[in-house]
């Protein structure tokens, strides 16, 4: 088979038919770009940052799909995927994976050496996300801070150091990750149980309604802590009641743990990330 004809192949094994994972990365990364900029950034920093996280995104797709190839068959949702039903080799996968991986760090090489170093961490991590499901009993917040690398890697690129605040948004998004993967776990749960991973939702149990909705309540604290350190105004804080109340809509779609709509409320975070990011750039631009 001709690489054209096994693109389709590889589309769906990056995921890039399902954008929302390079939203839910892209969000907290433009929170740090605006923060650390104190308003829109350079924009070759931009591009450079906005195609990184569809690089990275698709190759801990693949990483994932790798590691999971032996499970994703007994998972109704995950049985189609082409490394589970053999459409796309192991090696195959794995060097499609390295590739992204190389396209990604020759992307960030103009940036500042300490993008660099830090782009290590954020690879260890990406890669070894997928294996933290067979023995920590809540992997989601080891995804929440993968995913929220790029925000210490964003102050490195625009201000050559990471401050404090830059952790703590890293913390928010460590919550928020976990409120909204704790949703797309609900989802998978009667097959995590039969296979024996480990998930939010499992270990959360029966209070995994109330456990998403504290880690909602402690992202929103933890970024209100942000505007507070950042020294923003009303229109961010405006913002983050806003995207309180799309968490509170949530909890109307999970409260009845019903496969289909913990799915929805997962997808829907994507314009959590969404509000609070407007928040920030209207913000600075009416300080500006």
């Amino acid at each position: 088979m001709t690489l054209t004809a096994r693109f389709p192949l590889y589309w769906r094994l990056m995921r890039l038919d399902k954008p929302i994972g390079i939203l839910l990365l892209l969000w907290p990364t433009l929170w740090g770009l605006w923060v650390a900029a104190e308003g829109v950034p350079p924009l070759p920093v931009l591009a450079i940052f906005m195609l990184g996280t569809v690089l990275m995104r698709s190759a801990g797709c693949v990483i994932n799909d790798y590691a999971d190839r032996n499970f994703d068959g007994h998972v109704e949702r995950t049985r189609m995927r082409p490394l589970a039903t053999g459409a796309v080799g192991t090696r195959e996968a794995l060097g499609l994976a390295a590739g992204l991986t190389l396209a990604a760090f020759v992307l960030i090489l103009p940036l500042p050496a300490l993008v660099l170093w830090l782009s290590v961490p954020a690879l260890l991590l990406a890669a070894s996300y997928p294996y933290t499901k067979r023995f920590f009993a809540i992997p989601q917040a080891y995804l929440g801070i993968a995913f929220g690398f790029g925000i210490p890697m964003a102050f490195a690129a625009v201000r050559g150091d990471v401050p404090p605040i830059a952790w703590l948004m890293l913390a928010a998004n460590v919550f928020w990750a976990v409120a909204y993967d704790t949703e797309y776990a609900m989802v998978d749960r009667p097959d995590d149980l039969k296979i024996g991973i480990h998930t939010s939702a499992i270990t959360f149990g029966r209070f995994d309604v109330a456990a998403v909705m504290l880690c909602y309540a402690a992202a929103f604290g933890l970024l209100a802590a942000v505007g507070v350190a950042a020294g923003r105004g009303p229109v961010f804080f405006a913002g983050l009641v806003a995207a309180g109340g799309i968490a509170f809509y949530h909890y109307t779609l999970i409260r009845g743990r019903e496969r289909h709509l913990c799915f929805k409320a997962f997808l829907h975070n994507n314009w959590v990330g969404a509000t609070i990011f407007a928040a920030l750039a209207a913000d600075y631009g009416w300080t500006a």
